[in-house]
């Protein structure tokens, strides 16, 4: 693509080079840059409603920087270069991604139709079916990715920084009981893929069921059936919450297609009960191995950040002990002992930690504004935006939004916020 919108069909359709060059999420940093080229030369910028609370956001986080030395009682570790490190990512990346939404919202319809933006996170969706395909077909294929190579040690290894520069099909956890794999390629973590294909498969259906022709509706039921066998075997608890939010928000809101949803969605439930799939569904419901340990981070999270409730401590902790026992570190008899990091457990209680409880309800504001000024935006674009919004504060208590999330929500709040201007 040529023209002023070539960084964003880089970003989303060259996604997968990024991921296999080792950048991934941290394209948007490489892209920001000839994005506020392109700001810059076309002055006054326009800036959204609502976009004073992310501002505001950017602000918090900068101040809490001056907490990064302190410990807060229930935690340990001192002042390091990995907590300033990855403090400095994160401060990038929120630069970025501001510089991504005014991007978006400052070019013209004629530059960058709202259809052609719907389409490119369509084929990212595709691309994300085809790297949870390679997590269930090949969970242990990784390398070295040439950023990781060019990185110092002290750097790469840091873990915040090795999730996003190591390119790895799938993450082997044993939420049942054994060793299985769960896709999260060509994103940083199982999680975010989950986060990710739920937000990209609504932008998928708008752009080729809504706005399709039948070769492109063929193939959008294809994909669709296709995605079906990762998204199960990614054990993901909050993304099948919610697949099954959006489809009763379509049932809900779009009335003239009430019923063949509803038919849809009972056939897609009888073939998925008789397939063999349905069994590790069942498995994974019975084995919830993870409430007890996002049950200690949440509080030991919550105790923490009282102690700094307005600017937070900048950076994430590592807790004292877990919820099997006041010790860390791994034993011969406590192989899953560790340090669980506070605020790791979704974007709220990031934000609880790093800027405390200002940051959190700025973050809460935003995304809740948008929904209350676009709801009654009945378009397809009006209606798919919102019901993002709503899945962004369905997943902020249990997934991250750094790296990847964070872009693809706010790349849906500048959709919404352009199909109103236009």
């Amino acid at each position: 693509m040529t023209g002023p919108a070539w960084p964003i069909a880089a970003l989303l359709v060259g996604y997968p080079v990024w991921w296999a060059l080792g950048f991934g999420g941290l394209s948007v940093i490489v892209l920001a840059v000839p994005m506020a080229v392109i700001l810059w030369r076309r002055r006054p910028i326009v800036l959204p409603k609502g976009m004073g609370l992310w501002l505001l956001l950017m602000c918090g986080f900068l101040i809490s920087s001056v907490m990064l030395g302190e410990t807060p009682p229930g935690t340990y570790g001192e002042l390091s270069a990995g907590r300033v490190t990855g403090y400095l990512m994160r401060l990038l990346l929120h630069a970025s991604l501001i510089v991504m939404v005014l991007y978006l919202v400052n070019l013209s319809e004629r530059e960058l139709p709202q259809l052609r933006l719907v389409r490119m996170l369509g084929a990212l969706f595709v691309t994300t079916v085809a790297g949870g395909l390679l997590g269930v077909l090949a969970p242990g294929f990784s390398y070295t990715s040439p950023v990781e190579r060019l990185l110092p040690d002290w750097v790469a290894a840091n873990p915040f920084v090795q999730n996003l520069i190591h390119p790895t099909a799938a993450q082997t956890q044993k939420v049942l009981g054994y060793a299985s794999p769960r896709p999260e390629a060509p994103f940083e973590w199982a999680n975010a893929w989950g986060a990710n294909l739920s937000v990209l498969l609504v932008w998928f259906v708008v752009g080729w069921w809504v706005y399709g022709g039948p070769y492109r509706r063929a193939l959008a039921v294809a994909l669709a059936g296709l995605a079906a066998v990762p998204v199960v075997y990614s054990l993901n608890r909050g993304l099948w919450i919610g697949l099954a939010l959006s489809v009763a928000y379509l049932i809900v809101r779009v009335r003239r297609t009430r019923l063949a949803l509803c038919a849809a969605v009972a056939a897609g439930a009888l073939a998925f009960a008789l397939s063999p799939l349905s069994t590790l569904v069942a498995q994974r419901l019975d084995n919830p191995h993870s409430n007890d340990i996002r049950a200690f981070t949440v509080t030991a999270t919550i105790k923490a950040a009282a102690h700094s409730p307005v600017i937070g401590y900048g950076n994430t902790r590592n807790a004292l002990g877990n919820h099997r026992s006041i010790t860390t570190g791994k034993t011969s008899w406590c192989p899953e002992c560790g340090h669980p990091p506070l605020g790791s457990d979704g974007q709220l209680w990031h934000l609880l930690i790093t800027q405390g409880f200002t940051g959190a309800l700025l973050y809460v504001a935003f995304f809740a504004g948008a929904v209350r000024r676009h709801w009654r935006d009945r378009s397809p674009i009006g209606l798919a935006g919102v019901l993002v919004m709503l899945l962004v504060l369905l997943y902020m208590v249990v997934y991250d939004g750094l790296v990847s999330p964070l872009s693809l929500y706010l790349i849906s709040f500048a959709l919404l916020w352009r199909n109103q201007a236009s």
